[in-house]
């Protein structure tokens, strides 16, 4: 393994995103009111896609937290389906994806209350919470094959504190 590349993270938005997935937030306003008006549905918030012969599968992933600076060296994909990651407590989280294996990575940093959708054959970083417990709510493809694809980095990245990171 040879030295170590820099990336800084940068906000998580939907517009810089969207080449990778979509944002899991709420909107501004509520698409519609439900339970009587006591409720607000934001709906439709991620392209869910579990292929053909899959099916929406919910699990939950108790993951360790990590903090920065933070070594990327593995990357993944699901080439048969999406998977969103919806955090089950107020935590903070790093997004690292990559439009090839090969690539330059962007590293997003979640604001409290944000989750994300990885659309089928994003190549992206293992989970990553920034505090403990590192719960979260995942749905994604179950199925008859793996769904997953490993890539060892030769070359990893660091990602490393910046302004965007200076409250975690």
């Amino acid at each position: 393994m040879t030295g170590t590349r820099d990336i800084e993270c940068e906000p998580l938005s939907r517009e810089e995103f969207a080449p990778f997935g979509d944002v899991i937030e709420c909107k501004s306003s509520p698409d519609k009111l439900i339970n009587a008006g006591r409720c607000g549905r934001h709906h439709d918030l991620a392209r869910l896609d579990f292929g053909p012969n899959g099916r929406a599968g919910i699990s939950i992933f108790d993951s360790e937290s990590c903090s920065l600076p933070f070594i990327v060296d593995l990357l993944e994909r699901h080439p048969d389906g999406s998977q969103a990651f919806i955090p089950m407590t107020l935590t903070r989280f790093l997004v690292v994806v990559s439009e090839t294996q090969y690539a330059r990575p962007r590293a997003f940093l979640t604001e409290l209350g944000q989750g994300i959708n990885f659309m089928r054959g994003t190549w992206h970083a293992v989970l990553s919470p920034l505090s403990e417990p590192g719960l979260f709510l995942v749905v994604d493809r179950i199925g008859n094959t793996s769904n997953l694809e490993e890539y060892h980095l030769p070359n990893p990245w660091r990602v490393v504190p910046n302004a965007v990171t200076t409250n975690c």
